[in-house]
């Protein structure tokens, strides 16, 4: 059986677009079951296409399994109590802000609890999550950036007395010329988790730009090519630079520093994804970008205990708390 056509989402160009569907929640409704749906709406349990609507908004019934459904079920949004209109204002906030929104805005703006906006976040930032798809970057005789950066304060700034200063994250990052990147938090910059990482990531047909860092100098026996810049020396010696993995750092401090003041290492991989999903798309419009965001979120679960337990203890109900670190290398 064909399934229910849905009515295309007519496509906005500024915020002010957007404002109808914010302001009434039906419409936000059949926007996001647009965009979730776009060859037409389906089961989520059984994935049967002979689905119809119950007298009940936003509610689905199959015709297979005859069990209940709506757009949300089986996304990162499912149970939540917040309006589609709010989530949709979040999503496009996250999607078109450089440098991020803090929970302390969104909690302002869309009349919540601090929680809540806090939690909407990592819900956000989960669903731009696209790492288990990724292809590798490069190939071809492209050329990729390596670079590393180290995420925190400094010791001198705090005044405490008898603290002491716990050691900074770091983040090390690859950046296609010609396409994506990839950012990893990784225990220490040695050679060889730098060389399982880039190995792990890169194409071996691509060629490789870093800068005088010894945990590089091997690269070359795995790619095309490998070049460095001695930054003690030079910054540019032609097509040889970092420029682009370093000002994928710039926005990513920027958006610590003056956004989010701190991010914990347990939570740091799911801002990296959110920075990592803007940079990857930054030359798309606000509304492929929303699009992409809402579609990466399905299939996705993200309850409020996993977030907020110490990794390694268990949760309430027994069960081992999952790592959320999103590291490959732990």
């Amino acid at each position: 059986m064909k399934r229910p056509s849905q009515s295309s989402p007519t496509k906005f160009k500024s915020f002010s677009d957007l404002l109808p569907y914010l302001a009434d929640e039906e419409k936000a409704r059949e926007l996001f079951e647009a965009i979730r749906w776009p060859h037409g709406a389906f089961c989520p349990h059984c994935r049967a296409s002979r689905v119809y609507r119950i007298n009940r908004p936003g509610r689905w019934k199959c015709g297979e399994c005859r069990k209940q459904f709506s757009a949300t079920v089986n996304t990162v949004f499912e149970g939540s109590h917040i309006p589609l209109s709010k989530w949709l204002h979040a999503i496009f906030m996250m999607c078109t802000a450089k440098k991020g929104v803090p929970a302390k805005q969104l909690q302002r703006e869309l009349g919540i609890s601090y929680k809540s906006a806090w939690f909407m976040c990592h819900r956000v930032r989960l669903a731009m999550d696209q790492s288990p798809l990724f292809e590798r970057l490069g190939g071809k005789g492209g050329i990729v950036e390596i670079d590393e950066t180290y995420i925190g304060g400094k010791a001198s700034n705090n005044k405490h007395r008898g603290y002491k200063p716990k050691p900074k994250a770091i983040v090390a990052t690859m950046v296609d010329r010609s396409g994506p990147a990839r950012t990893y938090p990784v225990p220490h910059v040695k050679r060889r988790p730098i060389e399982w990482l880039v190995r792990r990531s890169v194409d071996p047909d691509t060629n490789i730009a870093t800068d005088g860092h010894a945990a590089y100098k091997r690269l070359e026996w795995f790619f095309k090519s490998h070049q460095s810049v001695d930054h003690d020396k030079e910054f540019v010696r032609g097509i040889v630079h970092t420029n682009f993995a370093e000002s994928y750092h710039s926005l990513l401090k920027r958006g610590v520093f003056g956004i989010f003041h701190h991010v914990s290492d347990k939570h740091l991989p799911r801002y990296l994804r959110e920075f990592e999903f803007r940079w990857n798309r930054r030359e798309l419009a606000d509304f492929d970008m929303l699009t992409q965001a809402i579609q990466g979120a399905g299939g996705k679960r993200l309850t409020y205990q996993r977030p907020i337990s110490r990794r390694g203890r268990s949760r309430k109900d027994g069960s081992p708390a999952r790592s959320t670190t999103g590291n490959p290398l732990t």
